[in-house]
């Protein structure tokens, strides 16, 4: 939908004091007890003992302290585990139910007599703690093979290249003494360092071995994971089109946004591409910057147009955004020798001191890691961590499934169940919480080819998610994808057991790195041209508000998505796996850029500390309640970057959320939210959830968050009360070192009345808003 052309800009929203303290919340309780506390302590401490000797077959380690794995009943703070078992050093959480312990034999010893306590008189300090201790083992060769590495087993062919994992440290005197201690221990059994990233966050080397190795690796302490390098899908089709038909491309406006893309290269020369191309870079060594496969060229012509097609329709093409390409991966769509991580991480850095470059899209999946639901690694933490240093955005797809040895059997007949397979899970990166995850849908569903021909159908209609898109959520159970666009269509052939027809007459139309060959565009379908859609979106929000934040990118896109009515009627006894496909929906940009008269977007900036509140009024006009049965919303979306650490099920060191209630006044609102006691406690004024989109529950768990409210027929209540967003920050406690004093995060609102009769809801909210800021200034 285009946008309004009596449009205006978005509308800023002040924030409302006070801004009342929480109270901290209260310690940890078990759910349950056991029956006999003297036979839990003689159960966990013969575990804890069989525990001891079994690790001690581990091999290598920096220091000679023991890795124990503990299983528990029920979620506990690694803090209130490490106190209650000797102050052992916890390194990781991987899920609810287990966590990750380096242990001393004196602290094992004092942990051993502390059980031995508990058995002889069935009390012992932190007894809370210990009745959730369930189970002692070793982390096993079985646990560090990571998912690749299970599925296909390590190459026949010797050497071969590994990727590893160690575990992260919490003090980087133990790093550094960690990976100089595993280098050299690498060195010595013949493997061969070939890259390596060294960061607090993440550690992980890329090892050329032979199997004995190999074996070993699975066995070394300090190893966390061990994985094949990345399998990398991309699929390319071409079709032909005539440019000699195309306007002159002109170049773009003088302070246009930049938009990065880092994939295969681009040919730079391509005529509607060349007059917008800002620079193009190689960061592959020994490569240069052309794209020799057509992947980035393809992409890049989607990030800097969005619709190539109605571009070639219209024979115009007008670039509004800068583009950028940062190669990254050669034509064979690999990155060895160097590890992903350490290209794109040079990337970046690159286009943000050059270019001051903000909006960066990635459309690469890693094959070889789909999210089994413990902790995010691999590429995705790395963007998490550079989003929130750079204040730069990532866009990125969920990935493409192809099938695998379960099935689908039959494409057509088994859509769209296959979609929520643990199979077409997420892939790496696309579980990261702080960039935007995109998922496909189908466009077109007729393949000119076979007109008139029963036997070709589509596996998708128009406007359903694409027979290739993967599913979230993410860590935590966090909304992904978080957007979904256009990304194509496959057909089948109902003759032959709906065999696969592939997805030329029913893909995306781009640009091609063939141009000089006379085929300037082609065609292909996945996820990688859905990603970049919304990295066009996102770059134009810039053109509008160049001061604003990546986060009010981030807010303000998924204010405007809406879940396409096809996908809804597809799940319609689903509501999970609606969400887990489609995440927030397709961005409408008829109103992402600027405010027409029916639909006004109000955005704040702010910084909260932690266990703090914000306010904020939302200026509701009397018309928007007008007489009449219509259809009338309010979306709120929040956004943030918190730092994050794998070692942790919770990952987000900070956790920012919303609330949408009504009151009769500030003052209200303020007194119910500060009696809440803690994180778990709710205020006496509850969250509409009538006609709500998705929950609190649901969306609190991602660092991008967004509802929207519907009223049709609004009672004499909703009329007179105020309506109020109240913004929450509550940190858990191990966050509280990585965290700043003050998090900044972004707010956005939107009061949507497009079937007024005469909507002057824009002129009506500006006023409201200029009134405050009057008496603002008087008192």
């Amino acid at each position: 939908m285009a946008e309004s052309e009596n449009a205006h800009p978005h509308l800023e929203l002040a924030r409302e004091e006070p801004a009342p303290e929480r109270r901290p919340r209260r310690g940890f309780r078990p759910q349950t007890e056991p029956d006999d506390p003297r036979a839990h302590g003689k159960m966990l401490g013969d575990r804890l003992r069989r525990a001891r000797e079994d690790a001690a077959s581990d091999l290598g380690g920096y220091d000679n302290r023991r890795l124990i794995k503990i299983e528990l009943a029920e979620k506990v703070a690694p803090e209130d585990i490490a106190a209650a078992a000797g102050n052992i050093e916890v390194v990781s959480q991987e899920d609810d139910k287990l966590v990750l312990a380096f242990a001393a034999e004196t602290q094992l010893d004092e942990f051993e007599m502390r059980l031995a306590s508990l058995e002889r008189t069935g009390s012992v300090p932190r007894r809370n703690v210990i009745y959730a201790l369930q189970r002692f083992d070793r982390w096993t060769p079985e646990d560090r093979t990571g998912w690749a590495l299970r599925q296909d087993g390590f190459p026949d062919e010797e050497p071969f290249v590994v990727d590893v994992e160690l575990w992260p440290r919490a003090r980087d005197g133990a790093t550094t003494r960690e990976r100089t201690a595993f280098e050299a221990w690498v060195g010595k059994r013949g493997g061969e360092v070939l890259d390596a990233v060294r960061k607090p966050y993440l550690t992980l080397y890329r090892i050329r071995c032979e199997r004995t190795l190999a074996d070993d690796l699975l066995n070394h302490r300090d190893v966390r994971v061990v994985d094949l390098p990345p399998r990398i899908g991309l699929q390319r089709a071409l079709v032909a089109a005539d440019i000699g038909r195309m306007e002159e491309t002109p170049d773009p406006p003088e302070n246009a946004p930049g938009i990065v893309v880092l994939d295969t290269g681009l040919v730079a020369g391509h005529p509607v591409l060349a007059p917008a191309v800002g620079d193009s870079q190689s960061f592959l060594p020994g490569a240069g910057p052309a794209d020799g496969h057509g992947h980035g060229t393809f992409v890049s012509g989607i990030a800097l147009y969005d619709d190539v097609a109605d571009c070639v329709r219209n024979r115009r093409f007008v670039p509004e955004l800068r583009l950028f390409s940062g190669r990254v991966l050669d034509d064979r769509n690999q990155s060895d020798p160097r590890l992903m991580e350490n290209l794109v991480d040079e990337a970046i850095r690159y286009f943000v001191d050059e270019y001051g470059c903000r909006i960066f899209n990635l459309s690469y999946g890693d094959l070889n890691k789909p999210y089994q639901g413990r902790h995010v690694a691999g590429l995705a933490v790395t963007l998490d961590a550079l989003s929130r240093e750079l204040d730069v955005l990532f866009v990125v797809p969920t990935g493409n499934y192809e099938g695998d040895e379960d099935g689908p059997r039959d494409w057509r007949a088994d859509y769209p169940n296959y979609l929520t397979r643990m199979n077409a899970a997420l892939i790496d990166p696309a579980p990261a919480l702080n960039a935007l995850t995109v998922g496909s849908l189908a466009r077109y569903e007729k393949d000119e080819r076979w007109p008139n021909d029963p036997g070709y159908q589509p596996v998708a209609r128009i406007a359903q998610p694409s027979p290739f898109t993967r599913h979230g959520p993410s860590v935590n159970d966090a909304i992904k994808p978080d957007l979904v666009d256009y990304g194509g269509n496959v057909m089948v052939n109902v003759r032959t057991n709906h065999r696969m027809e592939g997805r030329r007459g029913v893909g995306e139309l781009s640009t091609s790195h063939d141009f000089a060959t006379g085929r300037p565009f082609s065609e292909d379908a996945g996820t990688s041209f859905a990603a970049p859609r919304v990295a066009n979106a996102a770059a134009k929000i810039l053109a509008e508000l160049p001061n604003g934040s990546v986060d009010l990118c981030r807010a303000l896109l998924v204010a405007h998505a809406r879940t396409p009515p096809a996908c809804a009627d597809l799940f319609s006894d689903d509501a999970d796996a609606l969400r887990d496909v489609t995440g927030y929906g397709l961005v409408d940009r008829s109103a992402l850029y600027r405010s027409p008269d029916g639909c006004v977007t109000l955005w704040a900036e702010e910084r909260i500390e932690n266990s703090r509140h914000h306010f904020y009024e939302i200026p509701v006009p009397d018309e928007f309640w007008s007489a009449g049965r219509r259809s009338r919303e309010l979306t709120v979306a929040l956004a943030f970057r918190p730092p994050v650490r794998t070692t942790r099920i919770d990952y987000r060191a900070v956790s920012i959320g919303f609330k949408l209630v009504q009151a009769e006044s500030l003052e209200k609102v303020a007194r119910s939210f500060n009696a809440a006691v803690d994180r778990n406690a709710a205020p006496r004024i509850a969250e509409r959830n009538v006609r709500r989109r998705f929950s609190e529950r649901d969306r609190s768990r991602g660092t991008v968050q967004a509802s929207t409210w519907t009223f049709t027929q609004p009672s004499r209540e909703m009329q007179t009360d105020s309506w109020f967003v109240v913004v929450t920050r509550h940190d858990p406690a191990w966050g509280t070192p990585l965290s700043s004093t003050r998090e900044p995060y972004a707010l956005v609102a939107v009061l949507a009345d497009r079937s007024a009769e005469e909507p002057r809801l824009y002129a009506r909210i500006e006023a409201r808003l200029r009134e405050r800021a009057r008496i603002r200034a008087v008192l």
